[in-house]
């Protein structure tokens, strides 16, 4: 179908034609690069541009309209976005102190007229004042046009304030710079006649897109198949026929309008795909981030969410890890507190939790059939019953964006038959508070019927400079304040993981 999204006027008649093949790089971040090639045929003097296929959320000082071929220098004297469409609530707005006639039906089904003076609208402007000024600005207008918040529509008959509409409103002939579309216009000076294909290229808001993993494994083995789909998100008021569509994967800065905070950063890694894609989705290492192109154009219709396969890998290679936190600390109540606190409070880290987490974890690398950065998304894991071979939803969870070589480790659940104790028998500070000695006690119980390994994970969370002087097994030094104690249980069995820490803070 063919779509006529720009149109041109110009004291010496210009007219403007839109391509019909938009092209749109779409963020994580809930914003997106729109571009366009527009044909314009310019003539000598001041040439007035309309566009009329912008979005809802478009960012105004972030329109770029230039010659890609860099024979034309394209000057810009006046730009102006306007983006409250024609409706009810704005005629009704633009109509304030006005009278204007209602149309009521009765129940024997004649029509008539009351006339009523708007005193009130009660309009609430469109959803891109968020984009633009910030959600402070938009929720004040929200409240304003809330009937529940004093904002419902005054319409004033025969002397009397009603606090709604008393009919169907009947609207007076709109004006010729009324919108029906979001609208981008254009004064443009031209030191002669001439034709171009220019490009056009603004952010805008509204549109995002994520990773989904699908991970499926046999009942009884190390392996797995992962399907991934990208899901793309269009809420930005704008329909792209057959779009040239690419997703940028990484945490790009973007400033938050009323907040001016940076989202973050992702790291650089030079690599290409090696996993069977099925759409032929291609990727490249681009700047400091990851760029996906779908190798065909495809509709975005306007509140649609659209699928995408994009990575399909069997046999991969994985491994079920059992894991120990024993200290059930819950931090948010320590907040502000110092060093000096933790070393005083000898009750802190006493409670225990008795779970034992699930994780699965796998190697991104090109040997165990993937070695390609994989994009932030949700994973869900699947076991096939080898009594039915129907596969069974055994937990869900997120990645952060992974690059190719990195170990992917997934928390999936807690164990079943794997039970965990943890408690403190001794704590002893000496009289000058520069030293401390305590001692825990982990109790594992193994109620499978196969053999497991469960690492446990112990944070030393009184100081840096800690020594451990008693243990009952060897352990690992993770980092500068945790260890590590891997212990295997048979079926059916139950261990004792001991350890005494002293801490200095002299």
């Amino acid at each position: 179908m063919k779509i006529n999204r720009l149109t041109a006027l110009t004291s010496l008649a210009c007219t403007s034609i839109l391509s019909s093949q938009p092209a749109l790089t779409i963020y994580n971040q809930n914003f997106a690069v729109v571009r366009d090639k527009v044909a314009l045929d310019l003539k000598q003097g001041t040439n007035s541009a309309v566009y009329t296929g912008a979005t809802l959320h478009l960012e105004p000082d972030s329109v770029v309209l230039r010659d890609p071929a860099g024979k034309v220098d394209l000057r810009i004297l006046e730009q102006s976005y306007r983006a409250d469409v024609l409706s009810q609530g704005l005629l009704l707005s633009l109509n304030e102190g006005k009278e204007i006639d209602f149309l009521t039906r009765n129940p024997d089904g004649r029509e008539t007229t009351i006339r009523g003076k708007i005193i009130r609208s009660g309009y609430t402007p469109n959803a891109s004042a968020a984009q633009r000024y910030g959600h402070e600005f938009y929720n004040s207008q929200t409240v304003y046009g809330n009937p529940q918040t004093g904002g419902s529509p005054i319409i004033e008959v025969n002397g009397q304030l009603r606090f709604s509409l008393p009919g169907e409103p009947l609207f007076p002939s709109v004006g010729d710079d009324t919108i029906l579309k979001p609208t981008v216009s254009w004064q443009l000076a031209s030191d002669s006649t001439t034709k171009l294909d220019a490009e056009l290229s603004y952010v805008t808001g509204g549109m995002s897109w994520e990773a989904a993993y699908n991970l499926i494994s046999p009942e009884n083995g190390d392996t797995l198949d992962l399907v991934g789909w990208v899901s793309v998100d269009n809420q930005s008021g704008q329909t792209f026929e057959k779009a040239v569509l690419k997703l940028m994967a990484g945490d790009v800065n973007k400033i938050q309008p009323g907040e001016g905070g940076a989202v973050g950063y992702a790291g650089r890694s030079d690599m290409r795909l090696e996993a069977k894609q099925a759409t032929e989705v291609t990727e490249k290492s681009f700047d400091e981030y990851h760029l996906y192109s779908l190798p065909n154009p495809t509709t975005l219709r306007n509140r649609e969410t659209k699928q995408v396969e994009f990575l399909r890998a069997t046999g991969v290679k994985a491994k079920t890890l059992y894991v120990y936190n024993g200290a059930s600390i819950p931090w948010q109540n320590y907040r502000g507190w110092s060093e000096d606190n933790f070393r005083e409070d000898r009750n802190f880290g006493t409670k225990s939790n008795p779970k034992v987490w699930v994780m699965k974890e796998f190697k991104n690398t090109r040997e165990n059939g993937l070695g390609i950065p994989l994009p932030k998304g949700r994973t869900r894991f699947y076991k096939q019953d080898d009594a039915d071979g129907r596969p069974e939803f055994t937990g869900e969870n997120t990645i952060d964006h992974t690059p190719q070589g990195e170990d992917v480790r997934i928390y999936t659940g807690d164990a079943f038959d794997i039970v965990g104790s943890r408690t403190r028998t001794d704590y002893l500070l000496n009289n000058n508070q520069d030293q401390a000695e305590e001692s825990f006690e982990i109790k594992l119980r193994n109620r499978k019927k196969t053999p497991v390994e469960v690492q446990v994970e112990e944070q030393l969370y009184r100081g840096l400079n800690w020594e451990i002087i008693q243990k009952s097994d060897d352990f690992e030094k993770a980092d500068a304040r945790n260890i590590r104690f891997r212990v295997t249980l048979k079926p059916d069995e139950e261990r004792t993981v001991s350890y005494r820490v002293r801490y200095n803070w002299k």
